[in-house]
């Protein structure tokens, strides 16, 4: 593992470009100084940000760009317009040439993977790329990939997800044989797409070394903590990121407001404040920022477009751990484990059928 981690971070990206991404990468130096920072964008919006933090200006290098990639922009449009440009292409251009360990960006997220995976390229034995984001359980944390980067899949590609979230939570975790399950309408193995099935029943066969297949999930087990990595293709896995944050916001909401009915209420939560204050911090999204691109030849994270410097400052961290623990090459260590792991899934995936 390298002694020092490279950052390059998209200093244009996401609501509040500079004004998030500075702050942000001073609260990560903090906790991690064997940090170096890679700033690109707009030297202009940068360097007043950067005056207020003395000890993350030392170990920090502006790239100048004065393009950013819209939020509006449509992936194509961000990859014809922003190619070898843009503050998101040059933070990705670090990762490529060596320059930068991991890439951070809080910009758009379909224009961010079409240019990751145009100039990074997918690894070998990998189709397409996933998105792979922590979520807050009853137990603690748990992966669940794919969160959007592609829609469908065959068993294939189902069972590349659960190697490489096995990869990522053994990082994160330090787990040595993370537990995985399949996200399903039903734990029954007769139940779901013939591709979900498919993918199970190669897993089960397989006993792979790397991860423990306990069987299907179904969509409220994410939120027990079952398993440490639920897989699914991006359509399921973004309507599940996305149902769950906005059943957030609304218990938030309805929590807030019966808070304030009658006085009984209000003396009830001066009494209770420790424990809902204990709620808001498990449920902050700030603290599980942070989505990895997973199947690139390159380490790219993605952070909420509209987080806190606190929040960019956990999607840092991610890609500080991601690098430092050399994720990549125990995805690829995986992957070719004894003579190419998915070729022996392929193979298998062939007899079931």
């Amino acid at each position: 593992m390298p002694s020092k981690v490279r950052i390059a971070l998209d200093a244009m990206g996401g609501d509040g470009g500079a004004a998030v991404v500075i702050p942000g990468a001073a609260i990560s130096l903090g906790r991690h100084r064997e940090t170096e920072f890679l700033l690109v964008g707009d030297r202009a919006k940068i360097e007043p940000e950067l005056d207020r933090y003395p000890q993350l200006k030392a170990t920090s290098k502006i790239i100048h760009t004065e393009v950013a990639v819209s939020g509006s922009d449509k992936p194509s449009q961000a990859l014809r317009r922003g190619r070898k440009t843009s503050s998101m292409w040059l933070a990705i251009d670090a990762v490529k040439k060596g320059e930068a360990d991991v890439a951070v960006s809080a910009g758009n997220t379909g224009a961010l993977m079409a240019m990751s995976r145009f100039h990074l390229r997918t690894l070998k034995g990998i189709d397409r790329p996933a998105i792979a984001g922590l979520w807050p359980t009853l137990r603690g944390e748990s992966a669940v990939l794919d969160l959007g980067a592609t829609i469908g899949g065959d068993a294939h590609h189902l069972v590349a997800l659960a190697l490489m979230g096995a990869a990522m939570t053994s990082v994160l975790f330090d787990k040595k044989r993370p537990t995985v399950g399949l996200l399903n309408i039903g734990t029954e193995e007769i139940k779901g797409h013939e591709e979900i099935r498919e993918a199970g029943e190669i897993l089960r066969a397989r006993n792979l070394p790397e991860l423990d297949y306990i069987g299907f999930v179904e969509g409220d087990g994410i939120g027990k903590g079952l398993v440490d990595v639920i897989v699914t293709e991006g359509f399921s896995g973004n309507i599940a990121l996305k149902a769950a944050e906005g059943t957030a916001r609304q218990m938030a909401e309805l929590l807030r407001n019966e808070m304030k009915r009658s006085w009984l209420s209000k003396l009830g939560y001066l009494f209770a404040r420790g424990a809902f204050q204990a709620l808001r911090d498990k449920m902050d999204p700030n603290k599980s920022n942070g989505g990895v691109f997973l199947g690139l030849n390159g380490l790219v994270v993605k952070s909420h477009g509209g987080t806190s410097a606190e929040g960019f400052a956990y999607a840092i961290d991610v890609g500080y751990e991601m690098a430092h623990y050399d994720l990549l090459n125990k995805i690829n260590q995986m992957l070719n484990r004894e003579g190419g792991a998915l070729n022996s899934v392929q193979a298998a995936q062939e007899a079931v059928s």
